[in-house]
């Protein structure tokens, strides 16, 4: 039996006005005044470049850790976290602990959670 290994795909970066920050960020707001402070291209290009490591950083610090999702109509799950797609569609779960029994590995799309909290070992 072939042994399951895990896939993190490398995000996409943040390309237009903001697309992946909210607007009301502190690291939105920097990389806004970088711009309209006529900052170089290489300068913002660094800003992008940092968020963008810090954020893959999470996702491969996240791996493997036990999560809880909170989701429409009020469910809460545990599962440990595995993975998140390029497009931020869907989450990858292992051992996902639902009402109705443990799935061994499931996807939740992203437009089904509201949000998600990693719990303490």
């Amino acid at each position: 039996m072939p042994v399951p290994v895990g896939v993190i795909r490398l995000p996409r970066g943040p390309e237009g006005p903001g697309r992946g920050f909210s607007p009301t960020s502190p690291r939105f707001q920097a990389l806004l005044g970088a711009e309209e402070a006529g900052g170089t291209t290489a300068t913002i290009q660094g800003v992008r470049a940092s968020l963008r490591e810090r954020y893959l950083r999470g996702l491969g610090a996240a791996r493997g850790r036990p999560t809880q999702f909170c989701l429409r109509a009020g469910v809460r799950v545990d599962a440990v976290f595995g993975a998140a797609d390029v497009e931020a569609v869907a989450v990858q779960v292992d051992a996902l602990r639902t009402p109705l029994g443990v799935q061994a590995a499931a996807l939740l799309r992203c437009t089904d959670v509201l949000a998600y909290s990693f719990l303490l070992d």
